[in-house]
């Protein structure tokens, strides 16, 4: 499946090096969720870093590896129903799939999954994350906007998705 042919699709990295954020465009065919672990990893960084993905513009997914694991964050659980990727996501979480019928996923509120203190440490409270993902009327896309906005790179970040207005 192309997932240009949906919606919006990006795949980005982000690290802090010397004060300044860097964010970076990287190919990601969301089949696998070591291509995004490989990604931030190799960008060798002792700065914070980590990956931001949005696929299809139906959810988004927030990558950070540690030297214990995987932080990780699904903006909607209910996508894994039908969605592989989103599944890896949940396997790496270790959260089970919604039991939810494909065909009455348009009549559910979906809700975000994993960890919402993943970018704590860089200024972005669970709270406000929490509030940015509850934003059922926002696209993923300018959820992530949002995200990028309160951590200080949205213009980076907008440059390096090619998101247009």
């Amino acid at each position: 499946m192309e997932h240009e042919e949906y919606g919006q699709s990006f795949a980005v990295t982000v690290t802090r090096t010397e004060g300044e954020w860097v964010v970076r465009a990287f190919d990601d065919d969301f089949s696998s969720l070591d291509t995004s672990v490989n990604a931030v990893r190799a960008l060798r960084s002792e700065g914070p870093a980590f990956a931001l993905l949005c696929v299809d513009d139906d959810y988004f997914v927030i990558v950070r590896p540690t030297p214990n694991g995987v932080q990780a964050l699904l903006s909607d659980a209910t996508m894994a129903v039908d969605d592989d990727f989103a599944a890896a996501i949940l396997g790496e979480l270790d959260a089970e799939i919604p039991d939810l019928d494909p065909d009455e996923l348009d009549e559910v509120d979906g809700w975000a999954d994993g960890d919402f203190e993943l970018l704590a440490d860089l200024g972005l409270s669970d709270e406000v994350l929490g509030v940015i993902v509850d934003d059922t009327e926002t696209l993923p896309s300018e959820q992530l906007v949002q995200i990028a906005e309160e951590l200080g790179f949205a213009d980076e970040f907008i440059a390096a998705a090619g998101i247009e207005d």
